[in-house]
């Protein structure tokens, strides 16, 4: 009897290690399931350049920690998350559009009708700049098929 527990118990606790690892987000989470590495997403539209937030402002959207360089930018952001909540998740938007999850460079953003994008880096975020529309309108298509799949299931070799 003590045995077949043993066995259940790991069998439990081996699919709760799978299911973590294989865990799906639509939000590019970081250390502590915060978003964008901890910059303010409300900056880039009011100040036009990336800026770090603060652990004393933040606000949670699609299980994701924002954070915020001041109280009147989290509330900006309570107010409308939608509008000021990265693209894709805060996935690389080039990478989507390539059908990959991938990480970003908050310095890497460019803000289109209202909506804020981010890249990996500045040299994908060039790559990008050469076909903006068309980028977008892959991106938005491909992001329906990869949005509720992991990273590392989005980013497996086909």
């Amino acid at each position: 009897m003590k045995i077949s527990r043993l066995f259940t118990i790991a069998g439990l606790a081996g699919s709760i290690l799978f299911s973590s690892l294989s865990f799906a987000s639509a939000v590019n989470l970081g250390d502590n399931d915060v978003a964008i590495h901890g910059y303010d997403p409300v900056a880039y539209f009011v100040k036009n350049k990336p800026v770090e937030g603060s652990a004393m402002y933040t606000a949670t959207h699609e299980g994701a920690i924002y954070r915020f360089a001041s109280a009147k930018n989290r509330d900006m952001f309570k107010a409308n998350a939608d509008k000021y909540a990265p693209q894709f998740g805060g996935y690389c938007a080039m990478g989507v559009a390539l059908n990959k999850k991938l990480d970003v460079d908050p310095a890497a953003f460019y803000i289109e009708d209202n909506k804020l994008y981010l890249n990996l880096n500045k040299a994908v975020q060039q790559k990008w700049f050469e076909d903006v529309p068309g980028n977008l309108k892959t991106a938005y298509r491909v992001w329906d098929g990869i949005e509720a799949l992991s990273v590392a299931e989005a980013n497996a070799e086909e």
